[in-house]
C-alpha cells in the first residue's frame, strides 16, 4: 500500500447522533477528525505537525512494545526533529490509570506543549484525549479531574474545549481514535469514568498499514473483530436507518476477508490497509447513535475482569446472535436482518471458503455459526474457560450487565439477569 500520493479528507461527513455510547450530546461541539493515509505514517506526521498546526513543540505518548521491540519512535523524532520534541512518554498502564494521565499532563504543561502524538492504540489515545483536555482546564490533581467525568454532579459551568491538537496514529483496529469520548481509571476506586465534551478527541488520525505489521497477531485479528462486533451489531439494530445499513455491510465486506487474509498472509499490506478502512465505517455508526446489543452490553463486564475488548467481541457476538435468533420469533426484523448478514458474509469469496473449511452449509447454519467458524479460523478464543473466566462469575456477570446502556437495546432487550446468564452459560 506504499505511495506517494496522500490522501487527506474528514473521517465523517455528517453530524454526530443524538447520544454517543448512551451518553447525551446535545450542546456539545465534536468536530470529525481528519484521516490521512497513502504516505509514511512518519513523514504524514512531521507534514501536518509542520503545516497545518504550525507545532514546535511537541510531546510523544508512545507504545511501550513498539518503544522495546521496533525502531519506530526513533523513526518519527528523527523525521520531526529532534529539537522539535519536548517530551516522550513510553507506554501507559491499560484502561487509563488518572495518576499517569495527570503525570503526562503535569510534563506537557512544563514544556508548553503545542502538539501531542500518540504511536500505537487503547490506552494510549483514551489518555492523550485527557491530557489535552487537562491541559486546557487546567486539571492538575484527580479531585479536579473527577469533576469532569461524565458521572460527575458538579461539572464546572465552564469547560474549556482542548486547543492543544492531538494526532493518534493507531496499531490496531478497535476505532477508539475515532472517538470523542475517553475513559479514564481513577486510582484510589479502580472505577473506570468517561468524559466527554466539546472538541475532545483526535484531529487528525494517520493511518500506515505497514506500520500495523509490528502489531503483534492476536492483538491486530482481535481487534479487528471487535471493529466486525460494531457492523454485526449495527446491522442487527431494528431502528437501524438505510445509511447505517449500507456504512455497517461496506465495513463488514472489507473487513472480514481482510482479516482473513491477514491470518493467512500476514505480510500482505493491502489487507491491513483495506482493515483500517473498514474501521471508519464501522466508528461512523457508534457516532451516529446507531444502539448496539448484548455483545456490548455483556463484553464491557468482561473489560475490567482482564479481557481485551476485542476478545470480548470473539467470546459474546456468536452467542449473542444465537440468543437473539431463539427467542426472536416474535419480531419479524430479527431473522430478515440476521439472514442479510449471512447472505453478504456468504457472498464474499474468501469467506465462504473459510467458512466452507469450517463444514458448514449455506442453507443450514446460522449467523452464530458463521461468526464462530470466522473467529476459530482467525485463531482466537471462543470461550471464558479459554481466558480463565471462571463459571462461579457469571451470577455476578448477568446482574452487572443489566446496567449497561446497551443492554435494554439488544434486538432482544435484555432486562433480567436470567437471560444474560443464559448467553454467557453458551460460553462458559
Amino acid at each position: 500500500m506504499s505511495s506517494a500520493f496522500e490522501t487527506f479528507k474528514p473521517a465523517f461527513t455528517e453530524p454526530p447522533g443524538t447520544n454517543l455510547a448512551g451518553i447525551p450530546i446535545k450542546g456539545l461541539k465534536l468536530p470529525s477528525p481528519w484521516v490521512s493515509y497513502g504516505l509514511p505514517y512518519h513523514i504524514s506526521c512531521a507534514k501536518h505537525i509542520r503545516d497545518d498546526f504550525n507545532a514546535s513543540r511537541v510531546y510523544i505518548i508512545a507504545s511501550r512494545s513498539l518503544s522495546r521491540d521496533t525502531d519506530e519512535i526513533e523513526k518519527l523524532i528523527r523525521t520531526i526533529g529532534d529539537t522539535s520534541i519536548v517530551g516522550i512518554r513510553k507506554g501507559l498502564t491499560p484502561h487509563t490509570p488518572w495518576s499517569e494521565v495527570l503525570s503526562i499532563a503535569d510534563e506537557c504543561r512544563k514544556a508548553d506543549v503545542d502538539c501531542v502524538v500518540t504511536l500505537g492504540a487503547g490506552s494510549l489515545t483514551d489518555g492523550a484525549k485527557l491530557v489535552v483536555l487537562c491541559l486546557a482546564n487546567n486539571i492538575s490533581s484527580a479531585t479536579q479531574l473527577a469533576r469532569y467525568s461524565v458521572e460527575s454532579t458538579s461539572i464546572p459551568s465552564e469547560v474549556r474545549q482542548p486547543t492543544v491538537p492531538l494526532i493518534t496514529i493507531p496499531t490496531s483496529l478497535s476505532g477508539g481514535e475515532y472517538f470523542s469520548l475517553a475513559g479514564g481509571t481513577e486510582d484510589s476506586t479502580n472505577h473506570k469514568h468517561g468524559f466527554l465534551h466539546s472538541g475532545m478527541g483526535s484531529k487528525l488520525i494517520i493511518l500506515d498499514p505497514e506500520l500495523c505489521l509490528t502489531t503483534p497477531e492476536y492483538h491486530w485479528l482481535s481487534t479487528g473483530v471487535r471493529s466486525v462486533d460494531h457492523c454485526v451489531e449495527a446491522l442487527c439494530c431494528t431502528s437501524a436507518t438505510a445509511a447505517s445499513d449500507e456504512k455497517a455491510e461496506k465495513g463488514l465486506r472489507l473487513l472480514v476477508p481482510s482479516l482473513l487474509r491477514c491470518k493467512a498472509e500476514p505480510r500482505d499490506v493491502e489487507a491491513r490497509h483495506r482493515c483500517q478502512m473498514a474501521v471508519n465505517y464501522a466508528m461512523d455508526n457508534v457516532r451516529a447513535g446507531i444502539p448496539l446489543g448484548g455483545s456490548h452490553a455483556i463484553g464491557h463486564q468482561l473489560g475490567p475482569l482482564g479481557v481485551p475488548h476485542g476478545v470480548t467481541s470473539c467470546i459474546m457476538l456468536p452467542a449473542v446472535m444465537k440468543y437473539n435468533l431463539k427467542h426472536g420469533s416474535s419480531n419479524p426484523k430479527i431473522g430478515p436482518r440476521q439472514e442479510t448478514i449471512k447472505q453478504m458474509l456468504w457472498s464474499e469469496t474468501e469467506v465462504a471458503s473459510a467458512l466452507t473449511s469450517a463444514g458448514l452449509e449455506e442453507g443450514s447454519a446460522d449467523l452464530g455459526d458463521l461468526l464462530d467458524a470466522i473467529i476459530r479460523t482467525l485463531g482466537l478464543p471462543r470461550t471464558l474457560r479459554e481466558l480463565g473466566v471462571s463459571r462461579d462469575l457469571i451470577p455476578a456477570l448477568s446482574e452487572r450487565a443489566l446496567d449497561d446502556f446497551w443492554a435494554p437495546t439488544n434486538p432482544i432487550p435484555l432486562i433480567e439477569a436470567v437471560q444474560v446468564q443464559e448467553i454467557l452459560e453458551a460460553v462458559a
